[in-house]
């Protein structure tokens, strides 16, 4: 088992190939099952876009590194649409509020421990006294945005409900009286023999006289149709039109990426204009700025 702050800042190593491939940043977490699906990661290539290693692609976790397979084990975020929803809800769970379904506010969630398949095994919560707990995660239900919902009970959400004990079954019915025997039926009369049909007379037939064919007439033959010209082939999109439609889908994949985000550092044009602040929320005013002013890529690698 490890703490998520064990996990993070590890440089990414490839044991096929010898080489170090990054160093891991975040960790996408599926809070709806409870898992880390994924290890985000910052290489030499950041201005590129997010790139991430799904957890299952993982080796091992060690005390000084993080071991896969290969490089082809990295998924950019063009490659990653199976996590795109996960990136969207960017639920971190760290930070937030540890409150129990009867509403009473338990502290902060300050740590997760990770399993050694994924699955999130407890949470460590700072009381507002600075005291800390465990929280097993069969005892919490809900993994929200601002919220981890408490149960003590240790009932989740997805919880099969006992079965209700069957309702007794019905005595048995009395036997029913026995029938009383039924008369005897009369024999039925014999019917009587039907008249036998009259045969009809045979029909003489008329013998037809064949028809002869009348001759035909050659039509006269259409003069040959003027041959169509070949159709001409519109001209095939060019590569430049391809490339810009890929550019744009994926900027509208990092725009909603880093949409409710919080920047890592501050973030300045070329001439000192500060475009966000560190701490503060990325909203579509300043990734309209950060464009403008070339800091995208830039503004995209120092979220948090």
């Amino acid at each position: 088992m490890k703490k998520s702050v064990e996990i993070l800042g590890l440089p990414i190593i490839s044991i096929t190939e010898g080489r170090e491939l990054g160093v891991s940043k975040t960790l996408l977490i599926d809070a709806k099952n409870g898992t880390v699906a994924a290890i985000t990661i910052e290489d030499a290539d950041w201005y590129r876009g997010v790139k991430l290693i799904p957890y299952e692609s993982v080796i091992a976790i060690g005390d000084d590194a993080v071991t896969i397979t290969n490089s082809e084990n990295i998924l950019t975020l063009d490659a990653a649409g199976d996590y795109e929803a996960l990136l969207d809800e960017n639920i971190r769970i760290i930070d937030t509020k540890a409150i129990t379904k009867s509403g009473t506010i338990q502290g902060k969630v300050t740590e997760l421990y990770i399993g050694d398949d994924g699955k999130i095994e407890k949470c460590e919560i700072t009381a507002p006294d600075g005291t800390t707990s465990d929280v097993a995660t069969d005892q919490i239900s809900i993994f929200g945005k601002q919220v981890t919902v408490i149960d003590p009970t240790g009932e989740k959400k997805n919880n099969v409900m006992p079965s209700t004990p069957a309702a007794p079954k019905a005595a048995p019915a009395e036997p029913a009286a026995p029938k009383e025997e039924e008369a005897p039926k009369a024999p039925e009369a014999p019917k009587a023999p039907e008249p036998a049909k009259e045969e009809e007379a045979p029909k003489e037939e008329v013998p037809k006289e064949e028809a002869k064919p009348e001759p035909k007439k050659e039509a006269p033959k259409a003069a040959p149709a003027p041959k169509a010209e070949p159709k001409k082939e519109a001209p095939k999109a060019s590569e430049a039109t391809k490339q810009a439609a890929a550019d744009k889908a994926s900027e509208e994949r990092h725009r909603r990426f880093l949409l409710g985000k919080k920047a890592a550092r501050d973030i300045k044009m070329d001439n000192g204009i500060v475009i966000v602040e560190a701490g503060q929320d990325i909203t579509e005013e300043v990734l309209q700025k950060a464009k403008l002013a070339n800091k995208f890529i830039e503004l995209s690698m120092n979220v948090q």
